[in-house]
């Protein structure tokens, strides 16, 4: 409504027609940057002088929209992380896709709440949930919520265990001195947020005892079931084994049929961390190794990686949806449930997690989903695993190069042999990096600095992993 004097109090535009025509401008601006990314650098600095423009003071008055768009063009697009380019392969972070773009701006536009309520964007990530229940062979009684990503699905997760393990007391009376000593399991090779949500959780990192790898990567079994025998003569008593679906500095995978059969004879409670590599499952040639995921008691997974949906998109998937919610509804008279109305639809997200107020990921989800379809989406996890494959076979057909670890599925880790080849190799993947003609990574395996390409992009050919290999030998001679 305006004022007696005539000032608006609304934020919409005063010049709708040209807002139109701005906005198209916008759209057509970011589909040619995709459309056109294999002419641009992976990734470059930023100036100086773009980070004084993005320090700039307080905006109290309106900018034109116009101005806003020219500065994200000149000071933002051309500095971003890179992972739209083919030849980002530094970390597991997925490329996107044109759907998925198209789903957020809709999304934007909704402004949807996602928390609770009956309205259709929450039909829409049950839909989502139906979907990977059916994929990863869960049972209808099986909950599911979207969150920003792995680490916080497997915080999570790790929250429900708990609960499955101490009781419903414990979310009034907390952890209590000379309560029981819980104790969780999980590779060596695990992700750091796995140690990190042990502490979040309030029961402490040293809570969780890491299990040795394997020559291959995963997590040896025969060790998992002394190290539980032992602790449970200790005094401790084991709750929760974390299997691994590729691991995040090789792409090994644990072998969760046998983690299933381990924490069915113990009774424990078996989540599976398969940030990227759940997905393997939509792969026709890497189904195989995900076989006993279908038992797992929760999965936490990415569809912001190998499912090529833009940032962010975490998932959690719970066997039990009863003991889910118990973990986290609360009740408040300002999220009293009717059986009709707005206030309908129960039980809504906000039952199954921390936050109430949650953007629309499922969304672009949908989209992604349903414009590629999962036979598509699973060619292109094939493919990232073929490329891997490729790229170890011309590894170690190069005498000056050294392939450092087994390819499962799409990380592949080696090195430069010349001088110093820790020092070497970590200086070859920073110039690579500001050459703008590929972004790999480096890792530490048996204490040696490596390179690291994790090929996640669904744009990635076979010419992008040669440049790669090209710039590596080339700037090791220089």
């Amino acid at each position: 409504m305006d004022s007696q004097d005539g000032e608006r109090f609304d934020l919409d535009p005063e010049d709708w027609p040209e807002a139109r025509r701005q906005a198209h401008r916008m759209l057509d601006d970011i589909l040619d940057y995709v459309e056109g990314i294999r002419a641009r650098p992976v990734w470059q600095p930023m100036p100086p002088e773009a980070r004084r423009r993005l320090r700039a003071p307080l905006p109290v008055r309106p900018t034109p929209l116009a101005e806003v768009h020219a500065g994200f063009l000149r000071d933002v697009l051309p500095y971003s992380t890179g992972n739209v380019h083919p030849g980002f392969m530094g970390w597991v972070h997925g490329g996107g896709s044109v759907p998925g773009l198209l789903g957020e701006m809709l999304a934007g536009g909704l402004n949807a709440n996602l928390g609770g309520r009956d309205h259709a964007p929450i039909e829409v990530e049950r839909q989502i949930l139906a979907w990977v229940r059916e994929v990863f062979g869960f049972p209808e009684g099986a909950s599911g919520l979207f969150v920003s990503g792995t680490s916080m699905a497997n915080f999570l997760a790790l929250l429900v265990a708990r609960r499955a393990a101490l009781g419903p007391e414990v979310r009034t009376g907390g952890l209590t001195p000379g309560g029981p000593r819980l104790r969780a399991y999980a590779s060596a090779a695990v992700h750091a947020c796995v140690p990190r949500a042990m502490d979040m959780a309030g029961l402490g990192t040293a809570s969780l005892r890491l299990v040795p790898a394997g020559p291959e990567g995963a997590l040896d079994m025969e060790a998992l079931s002394r190290a539980v025998a032992e602790d449970r003569a200790s005094g401790f008593r084991p709750f929760l084994v974390v299997g691994t679906a590729g691991t995040v500095d090789t792409g090994a995978v644990d072998d969760l049929a046998g983690i299933a059969d381990l924490c069915a004879r113990e009774g424990l409670w078996f989540h599976v961390d398969g940030a990227f590599g759940a997905l393997a499952v939509l792969a026709p040639g890497k189904a195989f190794l995900l076989r006993g995921l279908d038992r797992a008691d929760s999965l936490a997974f990415d569809f912001h990686k190998w499912g090529q949906v833009p940032y962010d998109a975490g998932y959690l998937l719970v066997r039990d949806g009863e003991l889910h919610r118990d973990a986290f509804a609360t009740p408040a008279a300002y999220l009293r449930r009717e059986t009709r109305g707005l206030a309908a639809g129960s039980p809504w997200p906000t039952d199954f997690g921390p936050d109430l107020s949650r953007g629309f990921r499922a969304l672009k989800t949908w989209f992604t989903l349903r414009a590629c379809g999962l036979e598509r989406l699973g060619r292109a996890i094939q493919h990232s695993c073929d490329l891997a494959a490729y790229l170890a076979h011309r590894i170690e057909a190069l005498p000056d190069l050294e392939l450092m670890a087994p390819v499962t599925l799409n990380i592949v880790c080696f090195r430069h042999r010349g001088k110093d080849p820790d020092a070497l190799n970590a200086r070859l993947a920073v110039r690579i990096q500001e050459s703008g003609l590929a972004a790999p990574s480096t890792t530490v395996l048996g204490g040696r600095t490596v390179l690291r390409a994790a090929l996640v992009n669904h744009r990635t050919r076979r010419e992008d992993v040669d440049r790669l290999l090209d710039a590596v030998l080339e700037l090791a001679k220089a």
